[in-house]
């Protein structure tokens, strides 16, 4: 049954899927279930914790900690969830993150046999995304869970992933020093309004399964049909940034310090303070970067068509090509996702340290979606016609490649780009309604 089109089920949504907690640090715990009972006691046992979209809102101000999880289709499995309900979740969900790197461009140093933390095991089952306000309000969930695993016979912790957000960035930069968060989509009935540029707001579906999308009603839902409402999929990325060898590359191919800022936006498409090269060409412009009225009100078709602002390949215009992308509202993601690992000091060589983001990119198709970003977008070397090029930031670089700033009257080509950041795990999980997680821990 597909929900009524405009009025989401917010007490039955997990609430990271509609909101932005203001959360400066957590945790992501990685779990395996050794026995179904495992499983679900442990799953039981944190079904009160988890909180919807409805709760996060009525309560953000007060709240100090979020918790959500989410499922592989092998966790699934393990839970007991009968084989012809698992047989009705999409074949590349079934066959996980892992399988399909070859589709993805995880190759080479990104390949699944490099990945940590047993992100490629078929016995990751779960996630539980542990975030928090403070550093002590994370030591307390980190503490509890603890807890609740070592009295928990059946499941046991693959591995974690700290998060932070160490001064001078915080939960909204990157470790390259970008401003991040900066352009969303809106659903219906979300009660949030688009910012200026960012499109019209999607239908529900588009994100949330059990409400139309942007074609119609959905027919290829799970089964049985608690698990086909109020949830979605989240592609889990970790990706380490290279931030030595980023600094070390723009001084090496620029002039001036202020050159090697220009290089650095035309990488990413916009300037570190998050003002977008269409509307600040020529030099950053931090008052604009910090006005989310501003700040993304632009197109490519009309104000940059050739990219002699915006280069066609950077990392902002193939991640969300807006009026130049065919369907473009059938491409659309949700992204959460935090910092890890220390900042590396201004100047300093590389320490040697695992840094970067560990996002989450959610979507109610994972190929139609996630996929195909992935795949078009930021690994074809003839995106825009460019010839020989992937994402600068995180597409799979080889040393064979290049990237074009477009320029009267001669534009400039850097050829054998190095890899700014290497994958270093990924996987697919199931994110289930609030109603989806009862049923879970209520299998026998």
């Amino acid at each position: 049954m597909i929900a009524d089109q405009t009025v989401l089920e917010l007490d039955d949504i997990q609430h990271i899927l509609l909101t932005r907690t203001p959360a400066l640090t957590g945790r992501y715990e990685f779990l395996s279930f050794d026995t179904p009972t495992g499983g679900r006691t442990w799953l039981a046992a944190l079904l009160d914790k988890v909180q919807s979209a409805a709760d996060a809102h009525a309560t953000m101000g007060d709240s100090d900690r979020w918790v959500t999880v989410a499922f592989t289709w092998r966790g699934l499995r393990s839970l007991g969830v009968p084989e012809e309900s698992l047989a009705t979740f999409p074949d590349e969900f079934r066959e996980g993150m892992a399988a399909r790197a070859d589709i993805l461009g995880d190759i080479g140093d990104c390949a699944p046999q490099n990945w940590v933390g047993g992100l490629a095991d078929d016995d990751l089952h779960a996630i539980a995304i542990l975030f928090a306000r403070t550093d002590d309000q994370c030591r307390r969930s980190i503490d509890e869970h603890d807890k609740l695993l070592n009295r928990t016979d059946g499941v046991r912790s693959l591995s974690h992933l700290d998060l932070n957000a160490t001064p001078p960035f915080n939960y909204a930069h990157d470790h390259f020093g970008f401003r991040d968060r900066l352009s969303q989509p809106v659903m219906e009935g979300s009660g949030e309004q688009p910012t200026p540029g960012s499109g019209g707001p999607l239908k529900p579906g588009e994100f949330i399964l059990g409400y139309p999308d942007e074609d119609g009603i959905p027919s290829d839902l799970p089964q049985p049909a608690v698990l086909s409402r109020n949830g979605s999929y989240l592609a889990y990325r970790r990706l380490q940034e290279h931030v030595a060898l980023f600094r070390d590359y723009l001084r090496e191919n620029t002039d001036t310090a202020a050159d090697e800022e220009l290089l650095a936006a035309k990488f990413m498409g916009r300037w570190r303070s998050g003002a977008p090269l269409v509307l600040a060409p020529e030099n950053d412009d931090p008052e604009l970067g910090a006005d989310p009225l501003r700040n993304n009100d632009f197109n490519y078709k009309e104000m940059d068509p050739f990219g002699y602002a915006c280069p066609l390949g950077s990392h902002a215009r193939r991640l969300n090509p807006r009026d130049t992308a065919h369907n473009m509202n059938r491409r659309r993601m949700i992204r959460r996702g935090a910092t890890y690992g220390p900042a590396l000091a201004d100047g300093a060589p590389d320490d040697g340290v695992d840094r970067g983001i560990a996002a989450f990119i959610i979507c109610a198709s994972l190929v139609r979606q996630f996929e195909f970003a992935q795949n078009v977008w930021i690994n074809d070397k003839t995106f825009h016609e460019l010839g020989n090029e992937h994402d600068p930031i995180c597409g799979s670089q080889d040393g064979t490649l290049e990237f074009t700033i477009p320029r009267r009257p001669i534009r400039k080509v850097l050829k054998g780009l190095p890899a700014f950041t290497t994958l270093k795990g990924g996987a697919y999980f199931f994110l289930p309604g609030i109603a989806a997680l009862r049923y879970l821990a209520g299998l026998t």
